[in-house]
C-alpha cells in the first residue's frame, strides 16, 4: 500500500467541557440534555446539518411504544416522552400502537432541547481522533470548516451508532458475518393504493432488484404521503468507508426502480418528496462491554440490578441477501417470518399458554467498554449478541441507553470515580428524578 506521512502539528484546543459526546442522534442529544441539565458543561459534536440521526437525517419517522406489552404499565419515560409532548403541541405526530412522527418538526424540537440546556453544538463538525496520555482519554480531534481543532473534556460519551471513538482507542469489538442489512427510505406523494411490495415480488426482475421485504407508512399531517423502507442494501459494512458508498448510491437507485414499477403498472404517478442525507444503518460494530445482553435475557424477562433502560420491542431480524426477509419474536410468545417473496409463516417461540415477559432491561454494564476510566458507549454499538440486539436497535430503547450514559458520566464526576463505579443505585434514583420510567 502506498503511504504518506503527515507532518506532525499542533492542534489548539477550541473548547473545554466537563462531558464531550460524539455523534448528535437523538440518543446523543438525550444524552448531552440530562448530563447539562445535572449541572455539567457539556459539548456535542455532530457531523450532519442537525440533530437527530436516523430520525431526521435517515427519515425513519416510527417511534414504538412507552408501556409494557399488555399496555397497562408506562416503561419508557425520560426525555422520549417530553419530546412526545413537544411533537403533539404542533400536531407534528400522530399514535396509534407506536408513534409516527413529523421528523422535520424534530429537529427544531432537538435544536430547542440543546439550546435550552446550555450545551455546546459542533454541527458540520467531523470526529477525527482521540488524544490519550497517561492511559486516559483527554480530548479528541474534530475536523470542522473552521479546521482542525480538539475539544477537551473529563468524561466521553461515544454515541457515533458504529463506536467510532471505540474504535479508534483500540477497543475490542466485533461485526457479524451476516450484519442486518440496511434501508434507503424516502419519501413520496400520489402512492395510495400502491403496493411497492406486490410490485417488486411481481416485476422485480425488470429493474435488477432482489427478492427482499420492506414497510412503509403514513407522513403527519401530510396527506397521501408516505415514508417508504422497501428495501434493502445487502452485502455492505456501512462502518466500511467504500461499502457506505456503494450502500447510498445502490439504495436511492432502489428507491427509483421501485417508484418506476409503479409508473408502469399502475395508474399511478408516484412523486418523489424526499429521500434521506444518509441511509438507514442497522448493525455494524458491536464492542465487548461488562455484559453482553443475550436474546435469552430479553425473553425471560431477566431483571438487573442495574437496569438503565426497559423495552418492548421484539427480536427482530432483517435477513441477509441468501435468506431475504425478516423474522418477529414477539414477548407474547408469537412468531412470524415474512420471507422475500411475500410469504408468511406463523409460529411460536413459546410453547401455547406459556407467559412471555411483560417487558426486558437494559443493564448499564452494555456501555462500559475497555479500560478507559472515562469513556462510555450509548447507542446501537453496546454490547448484545445477535438475538437481542434485533430488539433492543430501536429509537425507544436506545434514547434510554443515551439518557443513562450522561446521567452517568455526571454522577462519575461528581463522585470522582471512573465510570465503572458509578453507583448503580445513584445512576437509577437520578434517572428517575429527570423522568426516566424506570421499575
Amino acid at each position: 500500500m502506498n503511504m504518506i506521512r503527515e507532518p506532525a502539528r499542533d492542534v489548539p484546543v477550541i473548547h473545554e467541557a466537563d462531558i464531550c459526546v460524539i455523534g448528535g442522534s437523538c440518543t446523543g442529544v438525550f444524552a448531552a440534555v440530562r448530563a447539562a441539565r445535572l449541572g455539567a458543561r457539556v459539548a456535542i459534536v455532530e457531523k450532519q446539518n442537525a440533530f437527530g440521526g436516523v430520525a431526521t437525517q435517515g427519515l425513519v419517522n416510527i417511534w414504538h411504544s412507552l408501556h409494557d406489552v399488555h399496555r397497562k404499565r408506562q416503561i419508557i419515560g425520560g426525555l422520549t416522552e417530553e419530546v412526545i409532548q413537544r411533537l403533539r403541541k404542533r400536531d407534528a405526530i400522530e399514535e396509534e400502537s407506536y408513534f409516527r412522527l413529523n421528523t422535520e418538526e424534530l429537529k427544531i424540537d432537538l435544536d430547542e432541547l440543546i439550546t435550552e440546556a446550555r450545551v455546546t453544538p459542533f454541527l458540520h463538525t467531523f470526529f477525527a481522533a482521540p488524544y490519550c496520555r497517561d492511559g486516559r482519554l483527554e480530548a479528541i480531534v474534530v475536523e470542522s470548516k473552521s479546521g482542525r481543532g480538539a475539544i477537551r473534556a473529563q468524561q466521553f460519551i461515544d454515541a457515533t451508532g458504529d463506536g467510532d471513538l471505540a474504535a479508534a482507542l483500540g477497543l475490542a469489538f466485533q461485526v457479524r458475518p451476516n450484519l442486518q442489512p440496511p434501508s434507503m427510505c424516502a419519501r413520496t406523494l400520489n402512492v395510495v393504493g400502491v403496493s411497492f411490495q406486490e410490485l417488486m415480488w411481481k416485476h422485480r426482475d425488470e429493474v435488477g432488484l432482489e427478492e427482499d421485504w420492506g414497510w412503509s407508512t403514513t407522513l403527519p399531517g401530510v396527506p397521501g404521503g408516505r415514508m417508504h423502507a422497501e428495501t434493502h442494501v445487502f452485502r455492505v459494512n456501512c462502518a466500511v468507508a467504500e461499502d457506505l458508498t456503494r450502500a447510498e448510491i445502490e439504495g436511492r437507485r432502489q428507491v427509483r426502480a421501485y417508484l418506476d414499477l409503479a409508473w408502469k403498472h399502475t395508474d399511478k404517478k408516484p412523486v418523489l418528496l424526499g429521500l434521506p442525507s444518509y441511509i438507514g444503518i442497522r448493525e455494524t460494530r458491536r464492542f465487548a462491554c461488562d455484559h453482553r445482553l443475550t436474546e435469552k435475557d430479553l425473553l425471560s424477562g431477566r431483571v438487573f440490578e442495574d437496569a438503565i433502560a426497559c423495552g418492548t420491542y421484539p427480536v427482530d431480524m432483517h435477513h441477509s441477501g441468501d435468506k431475504p426477509g425478516i423474522t418477529f419474536k414477539n414477548l407474547d410468545g408469537s412468531e412470524i417470518t415474512y420471507d422475500g417473496r411475500g410469504n408468511r409463516r406463523a409460529g411460536r417461540w413459546l410453547p401455547e399458554g406459556v407467559p412471555g415477559p411483560d417487558y426486558y432491561q437494559i443493564p448499564y454494564r452494555c456501555l462500559l467498554a475497555g479500560e478507559y476510566p472515562n469513556l462510555l458507549l450509548c447507542g446501537r454499538a453496546i454490547d448484545a449478541d445477535e438475538g437481542a440486539f434485533g430488539a433492543i436497535r430501536v429509537m425507544v430503547n436506545l434514547n434510554q441507553t443515551g439518557e443513562a450514559a450522561g446521567v452517568a458520566a455526571w454522577c462519575a464526576l461528581q463522585a470522582g470515580v471512573p465510570v465503572r463505579q458509578v453507583n448503580p443505585a445513584t445512576l437509577r434514583s437520578e434517572l428517575r428524578k429527570g423522568g426516566s420510567a424506570l421499575p
